[in-house]
């Protein structure tokens, strides 16, 4: 065997191998975009900014999560309306929205342990007396 039939081969191996790739990447149906309406959303983000800074102002913690329990706590006053978006980044098809109305302070708490182990965003919007909040955290069950 000499040099030309072996750079042939190679040449010939990589551009296999580079059409292969090519066939198994556009054949995927499986990709999740982050959101649907992706302009929309970057339109309305200083909305958004506003929310944050206005959670950022707050003086205790409104978001936590107990890794033991498997429990996200939300700490709002009676009144407080609003929505928890729990959100895969992996995996939108495992997404969550969980509507709520803060009526007995004492209630205030979600159970993830049914959620799917991995990282999870948990972002929570609400609004209380007139004010709208957004807070976002990351979490691993």
């Amino acid at each position: 065997m000499d040099w030309g039939k072996g750079i042939v081969l190679t040449i010939a191996a990589f551009v296999i191998i580079m059409i292969s790739m090519v066939t198994i990447c556009v054949k995927q149906d499986d990709i999740h975009l982050v959101t649907q309406n992706y302009y929309e959303e970057e339109i309305k983000y200083q909305d958004q900014i506003e929310k944050i800074i206005n959670a950022t102002l707050l003086e205790e913690e409104v978001l936590t999560f107990d890794s033991q329990s498997k429990i996200v706590a939300l700490n709002l006053p009676v009144g407080a309306k609003g929505t928890l978006h729990l959100f895969r980044p992996s995996d939108a098809r495992l997404d969550q929205k969980i509507d709520f109305d803060i009526v007995n302070a004492a209630e205030n708490a979600v159970n993830v342990q049914s959620l799917k182990p991995g990282y999870w965003r948990v972002k929570l919007t609400w609004e209380d007396e007139g004010k709208a909040y957004y807070q976002e955290k990351q979490i691993n069950i």
